[in-house]
């Protein structure tokens, strides 16, 4: 899809423009006009071309109350724009960029972001959830003058955004809009996580807990690695037909399994147990049947899934001295400034399947839509246009 991108005369200005705004936790969006501050320094302001709904903007706009709980707010962390201006001390990216913006902070000179072990960034620890990651302060503003929060930092579902320069990627025009968002959050994530931070081996048998968006990305990333048996979990009888496009081989229904837990199922399948297990949908329970489904000896457990009730993960530890591990990680455990463009290129070469996770498109003023799509269980990605415009025409 070929964008052109336009001289803009509003740098160092307040833009209005329009924004999906979440007032209160579960009601559907609204769509108002708000006002978005000119970036401060290391912060650039990009306009959004398209953006799409990620679980976990679901799971914090369903969240009430809590210590990451804000209203109003702008959700949205999934996105691909373009640069409309910068402030003081941005040298990486410039006006008319294509670029992605991500909830990874990725600063690129703290201790962790130079270390290989990792993809934390301890620059920027986690620690404002509604405003940037500098100083916690937000730059949206509703037509009454009052504070709107952002989310992740990102904060796509407006046709503007102000990100820290930490949470940008610059990106190839060659590579469509569409797929290039999908590469600022959910299939980055399962991808990663099966090819850099597990390292699936050729010929390994892998189970996947979960087969949204992030689990058959796991999948497509254990495809690539070329794993013999790619084993998924799910509740929904049709994710089977749809996993067999990302590689699942094998489908295990937890309602199905009699009275044989799914980790005994799993065990018996494999003579033993899965090389790798992947939770990926933030349930403590699932993490341990992933775990217990896992070969003693050096099966190892990747855990995905964000745990929003507290709940504690429960495993016996005399397994743990069997040579079994649990592992955490975010964003696929990728350092997004120095690994997303590998992504890129392999879309590019026709080796990553981006086109698969498209299910739906919509118009900004019907992201609503996108929501009931995603509760209903019927979408993978909903790409939301922002200018009406989908596939070039």
């Amino acid at each position: 899809m070929e964008v052109k991108f336009q001289a803009w005369d509003t740098a160092g200005k307040p833009i209005r423009c329009k924004a999906a705004m979440a007032r209160k936790a579960g009601e559907p969006l609204v769509m108002e006009e708000v006002e978005v501050a000119p970036p401060k320094a290391w912060e650039v302001r990009i306009k959004i071309l398209c953006t799409s709904l990620c679980h976990s903007d679901v799971t914090f706009w369903k969240t009430p109350a809590g210590p990451a709980s804000f209203f109003p707010r702008i959700f949205g962390h999934e996105a691909a724009g373009v640069v409309e201006s910068v402030g003081e001390n941005v040298e990486e990216v410039k006006g008319g960029d294509l670029v992605l913006p991500i909830f990874q902070r990725n600063c690129g000179e703290c201790r962790d972001c130079k270390s290989e072990k990792g993809n934390a960034c301890s620059k920027f620890p986690v620690q404002f959830y509604e405003g940037m990651p500098r100083d916690g302060t937000s730059r949206f503003t509703d037509m009454n003058g009052e504070i709107v929060h952002h989310f992740f930092g990102v904060s796509s579902f407006a046709e503007y955004t102000v990100v820290d320069i930490s949470q940008v990627v610059k990106m190839s025009l060659e590579i469509p809009i569409d797929k290039a968002c999908l590469l600022s959050c959910g299939v980055t994530t399962g991808v990663g996580a099966a090819c850099k931070f597990a390292r699936v081996e050729e010929g390994s048998v892998v189970a996947i807990f979960g087969l949204g968006a992030v689990g058959l990305a796991v999948a497509e990333g254990a495809r690539l690695c070329k794993a013999s048996r790619i084993i998924g979990v799910d509740l929904n009888p049709e994710k089977f037909e749809i996993g067999k496009k990302f590689g699942i081989t094998d489908f295990v229904n937890p309602t199905s399994c009699g009275e044989k837990s799914v980790s005994q199922v799993i065990q018996e399948m494999t003579d033993g147990g899965a090389d790798y297990c992947f939770e990926c949908i933030g349930l403590a329970s699932l993490m341990a049947d992933a775990f217990n489904s896992s070969r003693q000896g050096g099966g190892k457990t990747v855990v995905l899934g964000v745990e929003m009730h507290g709940s504690p993960l429960s495993i016996n530890a005399y397994e743990i001295l069997r040579g079994r591990t649990v592992m955490g990680c975010l964003f696929g455990g990728l350092k997004p400034k120095s690994d997303i463009s590998s992504f890129a290129k392999m879309y590019l070469d026709h080796e990553l399947n981006l086109d698969g996770f498209i299910t739906h498109e919509v118009s900004f003023k019907d992201i609503n839509q996108a929501f009931d799509l995603l509760l209903q269980g019927k979408s993978l990605r909903c790409i939301i246009w922002m200018d009406n415009i989908s596939n070039g025409k």
